[in-house]
């Protein structure tokens, strides 16, 4: 009997207990949903076709006899069915007669998607939205053929409310036209809904889209206090009397709640109907853990909002704890230690992927800049896909934030200037509220060579930076400026906080600009940063281009004019440490911009400089490229390929920014036949401080780093065929040796994947590297073989490449040559598939190679 009370008393005790134990998890629970919205989409391509042709697209003038596809009666049985993100422009294919500055891919078309959907009764008292990640472009959407927003800005996150027109218990259809037949762009934009698309079900009293905002103003050893913004709309038809409560969680490496860290609340919030309150909260944290780029501290706001005492709505912030401190004479501070800015612009395309998002992809970029020692990303030029923030914020990345290619004043036709009048403030908004809670981003970019900076008394940059500062007052302001030698000393530097500068050490600025620039009246309080530096052009793995085959040389010393090469920008840094860093042009290279091969009119925005007779013969060489129309389709700017394959800059920048890590890269390869004899220039990209070369066993003698000098040259190397050896030195000490010789004739193929196992219900790519080996296992640099793919196993080889700018092969072939010893293949598995992939490789006259992927 006893033990019959004991178990009883248990049971009482437990259920007791039940609500403590699972306080947290009760107290999540809320009407809120957020639904993914990405698959079972229709799709129909209209206007320009990718062959050239055109369809045209229905009437949208309420004939009934003839629907448009806005509305219900609209028969898309034949239509096309996908999932978003979805880029119809990659899919290609290339046409010679296309733009090379915009990837020579048939992106011009009208779009129309459409998905049928259903919602339930039990939602009838629900306020819906649809939130679009971004749509390119000109996007209208359609709800049931009622028109129920735009968004003519395809970098612009944007919510549409489906709450008036919605059908309970009833098929629902949602249309969304796109548009990008008359589109302006100086790059690929890509073409579509590329970025996620989110359903969102909330109470009428709810936290709406990007309403909680967390700074933190005190941070210190010991505490750290939050001030936390709450947004609350009040969509019923009477005024509510809410209240709300903040918990601040620590999360842990897999982004998920810890540790309850900090609580308060506020109530008696009395609301209007139809309108939003805004108040605020502060929270004290004790010995907080900081956010920086080795540890990556996060935590999580939760606000949960009741209406009386019933929870209305949880809404979860993630953010950091940081400082961040541009100054005059000391660079960038992140909680008050110095931290150069290592940057690389970075355009939104995912190479073989084009502009639709894919988290995988855009981690892999992230780790392959780290891996050489980047630590920023200038989103370059334009609102990234949240995604982005998210993995910078994970994975150690800091991010200058950008809104605007262009003002009021156009580079292109129908470019963003046609619309900035009208929409201006609303994208400035969406930017600034979105991202404003992520550590990673330390600074706001308002544009980037914009013309209005040459005329600092219309104070264009100061009106644009107090709207940024409606909304957030916790960041710098700034903007890319092209020209500093006049841009950066005219009034414009003075209208934002800290002043972004293109090409300070190129001819537009020069060796010593930045002590100009440091010194010049007014400037005493300024911090400068080169927003844009270097422009180096090469292409991987070839150092004696052919005339005719569009490619540049990878020595490293070819720049298009306005830039520099990288050696010169680490000079000026290194003379002037009180300026931030450095943001190069680019990170990897990207579709579209094939300079010193692009005939874009907008190319002589560059040129600045040049008088009348200067800008005649460049309007003439744009004129001659216009006629030969090259094969090249994206460009050469990019420490890293199209592919992420590095180039032999990725080395020299790894040596610099990555100075306690021994490394040693010797340039060019070492196979030559047709240059036996001939003088063969050899570099050598080194951390150490010296380097002794031997060719064959013989040294070519010591050579040692001069003051301002980064990679070390042998220019007089008669080529035989052979081995090169390189050994490094480091205040006296060997350092590092590497080797490189004459490989044998190609043999084999060879895999290696980034990640043996990949989730598939998650979207989640597998990029599998193939190379050419000889029978010692070299990888084989000249060699340019076809290679075959196949993929065995519930998935897909979702596109190939491999890094060569002239390619014209369809990404999504699973046939190409290797460029230089190189190709990519990019796979993933079905949704809900299990087992493994295998994707076998083969070439004639090699080894084919196999390789498995595992999926969970």
């Amino acid at each position: 009997m006893k033990n019959i009370y004991k178990l009883l008393l248990r049971i009482i005790l437990l259920f007791l207990l039940l609500p403590l134990i699972f306080s947290d998890y009760i107290h999540a629970q809320s009407d809120r949903e957020i639904i993914s919205f990405n698959n079972d989409w229709l799709f129909k391509r209209y206007g320009l076709q990718a062959d050239g042709t055109k369809v045209k697209e229905p009437d949208t003038n309420g004939n009934p006899a003839s629907p448009s596809p806005k509305e219900m009666a609209f028969d898309d049985k034949g239509w096309r069915k996908l999932d978003v993100p979805h880029d119809w422009g990659i899919e290609g294919p290339f046409r010679e007669d296309l733009d090379g500055y915009t990837g020579k891919l048939p992106w011009r078309a009208i779009g129309w998607y459409r998905k049928h959907f259903s919602v339930q009764n039990a939602d009838k008292d629900k306020m819906l939205f649809l939130d679009f990640d971004g749509v390119m472009a000109n996007a209208e959407v359609y709800l049931n053929g009622e028109k129920i927003g735009e968004r003519p800005y395809g970098y612009s996150s944007f919510r549409v409310d489906l709450t008036p027109h919605i059908r309970f218990n009833s098929e629902n259809i949602i249309a969304v036209r796109v548009n990008t037949e008359e589109l302006g762009s100086r790059w690929y934009p890509g073409a579509g809904i590329y970025r996620y698309v989110r359903l969102v079900k909330a109470n009428r009293l709810h936290i709406p889209q990007w309403g909680v905002f967390v700074s933190t103003p005190e941070i210190n050893d010991q505490y750290a206090t939050t001030s936390i913004t709450v947004q609350i709309a009040n969509d019923n038809k009477k005024a509510v009397n809410s209240r709300y409560i903040v918990e601040i969680f620590k999360l842990d490496k897999d982004g998920k709640p810890q540790e309850k860290v900090a609580v308060n609340s506020k109530s008696n919030i009395a609301i209007q109907p139809n309108t939003i309150d805004s108040s605020q909260i502060s929270l004290r944290v004790e010995k907080p853990h900081l956010w920086d780029l080795e540890n990556r501290n996060l935590y999580l706001a939760r606000v949960s909002v009741y209406d009386g005492k019933k929870l209305a709505d949880v809404y979860d912030v993630p953010f950091g704890f940081r400082t961040i401190e541009f100054t005059y004479d000391n660079g960038f501070l992140l909680n008050g230690k110095r931290v150069q800015l290592k940057g690389v612009c970075m355009h939104h395309d995912l190479g073989a992927l084009g502009t639709a998002v894919n988290t995988s992809a855009m981690e892999r970029q992230i780790r392959i800049l780290k891996s050489f020692g980047a630590n920023a990303i200038r989103t370059s030029h334009n609102p990234p896909a949240p995604e982005l923030l998210a993995l910078a914020d994970k994975m150690g990345m800091l991010v200058l934030d950008e809104i605007f290619d262009c003002w009021a004043s156009g580079k292109n036709e129908n470019d963003y200037s046609v619309h900035y009048q009208e929409w201006h403030k609303k994208d400035i908004e969406a930017l600034i509220c979105r991202d404003r809670n992520h550590p990673s981003v330390i600074m706001w970019s308002l544009g980037n060579e914009v013309e209005e900076q040459y005329h600092p008394e219309k104070r264009v940059a100061a009106y644009l930076r107090d709207i940024v500062r409606l909304y957030d007052t916790t960041r710098p302001v700034s903007f890319g400026a092209s020209y500093p030698s006049k841009s950066a000393v005219n009034g414009t530097e003075f209208q934002v906080d800290v002043h972004g500068m293109n090409y300070p050490s190129g001819v537009y600025g020069g060796p010593d600009f930045y002590d100009t620039f440091l010194n010049y009246p007014g400037h005493e309080h300024l911090s400068g940063y080169a927003s844009e530096s270097s422009s180096t052009l090469s292409s991987r793995g070839i150092y004696f281009p052919k005339e005719k085959d569009y490619h540049v040389t990878s020595y490293d010393l070819k720049e298009p004019g306005w830039g520099s090469i990288a050696d010169a920008e680490f000079a000026a840094l290194d003379k002037y440490p009180a300026i931030c860093g450095e943001f190069v042009w680019t990170g990897f290279d990207y579709l579209g911009e094939p300079t010193p091969f692009n005939s874009d009119a907008s190319v002589l925005l560059n040129h600045a400089t040049l008088d009348e007779e200067g800008l005649a013969k460049a309007r003439a060489e744009l004129e001659k490229i216009e006629k030969e129309r090259p094969l090249s389709r994206s460009s050469y700017f990019g420490i890293v390929d199209l592919a992420g394959f590095p180039k032999d800059r990725y080395y020299l920048y790894k040596a610099h920014w990555m100075p306690e890590e021994p490394m040693v890269h010797i340039l060019p390869h070492w196979n030559f036949p047709d240059r036996i004899g001939k003088i063969t220039p050899v570099f050598v990209y080194s951390s150490g401080d010296e380097v002794e070369l031997f060719v064959n066993g013989k040294s070519l003698g010591k050579k040692r780093k001069g003051l301002y000098e980064y990679r070390f040259k042998w220019e007089d190397v008669v080529y035989t065929p052979g081995e090169l050896k390189a050994v490094a030195y480091k205040n006296g000490a060997h350092w590092v040796t590497k080797s490189i010789k004459t490989t044998g004739e190609p043999a084999s193929l060879h895999l290696s994947t980034d990640r043996d196992k990949i989730k598939a219900t998650d979207n989640e790519l597998a990029f599998i590297t193939v190379s050419v080996r000889d029978n010692e296992g070299n990888i084989v640099p000249t060699a340019n073989h076809k290679i075959k793919c196949k993929l065995e196993g519930e998935g897909e080889i979702v596109a190939t490449d491999n890094g060569d700018p002239t390619s014209l092969v369809s990404f999504s072939e699973t046939e190409r040559e290797a460029f230089n010893g190189l190709m990519l293949v990019i796979v993933k598995g079905y949704k809900g598939a299990i087992g493994k992939l295998r994707l076998t490789v083969e070439s004639e006259n090699l080894e084919n190679a196999s390789v498995y992927i595992s999926l969970l």
